[in-house]
This record gives structure tokens, C-alpha cells and sequence, in this order.
């Protein structure tokens, strides 16, 4: 062999391997978990599992004394399906609320971001929701687990549906 062949030989070889890698590292941020947010953009999660976990605690807490609060916080941070479902229950439980003098506490325990596209994210959230009726003085703490999907709108998450598991 001459050197000449086996130089194109080498400059062969070495850009068939370079276009073999270039390759595999195509494929591999090709793949679901490269595209979601929730695993490659930590400062995303963290502002997505911040905002929504805050607008739950909102939103499904509930003071018979200060309805208002509770139909304000949804209004600002539920939207679509979500925001539908709460005005049906929200007005059954102010009609049961009133007598009962019902005071109900929310505290997210855990929140985290399964999915993260863009302005879409899914959430699976943790909680215990404390529960008062100041006419007896019974109180209840309950925890749920629930999937939320949250929209960004105006640059802030908004909870866009509500799933109990």
C-alpha cells in the first residue's frame, strides 16, 4: 500500500466514524426525554411546579366568612376546563358552606413536572387539604393526589384542568 491509500483509507474511515456519531447524537436528542422540558430545563420546571403549586393552594382554599377570595383566585388562574368545573362546585359548596361556617386550608406537600412543551406542562401534585366548621368545631384533614395541566398565558401558569387520582 502507498501512502497516498493509506491516507484516503484513514480520511475515509474517520469521516464514516464521524458521521456515525453524528448519528447517534441526533437520535438521541431526538428522543421523548430530550424534548421535554421537565427534564432539561430545570429553571422552567421550578417557575412551572412554583406558580401552579401556589394557584392550587388558591384555588381550593375556601373561607365561608371570605368567598370572594376563593372566586378571585379563580378567575386569575384557571382557564378552559378547569376554570368550568370550579364555578359548578364552587357553587354547591357556598350554598353547603354558609351554615356550617366551613373554612378549608390547602398546603401542596409535592409538585412535580412530568411533562414541559412550551406553554403546556403537566403536573402531578401532592396535598392536604384541612377542613373547619366553626359551627361545632369539627375539623378533617385529607390529602389527594392530583394530575393538573397548566397553560402559560401572559407569562403566568395557569391551571387548565384538575384530575384526581
Amino acid at each position: 500500500m502507498t501512502r497516498r491509500t493509506i491516507v484516503v483509507v484513514l480520511a475515509v474511515v474517520a469521516l464514516v466514524g464521524g458521521l456515525v456519531a453524528w448519528g447517534a447524537a441526533w437520535q438521541e436528542r431526538s428522543t421523548d426525554a430530550a424534548r421535554n422540558g421537565a427534564v432539561v430545563d430545570v429553571t422552567d420546571s421550578g417557575t412551572v411546579q412554583r406558580e401552579v403549586s401556589s394557584a392550587i393552594a388558591r384555588v381550593l382554599a375556601y373561607d365561608a366568612s371570605s368567598p370572594d377570595e376563593t372566586q378571585a383566585a379563580a378567575e386569575e388562574l384557571l382557564v378552559g376546563k378547569a376554570r368550568e368545573e370550579h364555578a359548578t362546585l364552587f357553587a354547591s359548596l357556598v350554598e353547603r358552606a354558609k351554615d356550617q361556617q366551613l373554612v378549608m386550608d390547602v398546603e401542596v406537600q409535592a409538585a412535580a413536572v412530568q411533562q414541559l412543551h412550551g406553554d403546556e406542562a403537566t403536573l402531578l401534585v401532592f396535598l392536604d387539604q384541612t377542613s373547619r366548621r366553626a359551627t361545632d368545631q369539627e375539623s378533617s384533614v385529607a390529602a389527594a393526589q392530583l394530575v393538573v395541566d397548566a397553560r402559560r398565558v401572559d407569562g403566568t401558569w395557569k391551571v387548565s384542568s384538575l384530575r384526581v387520582l
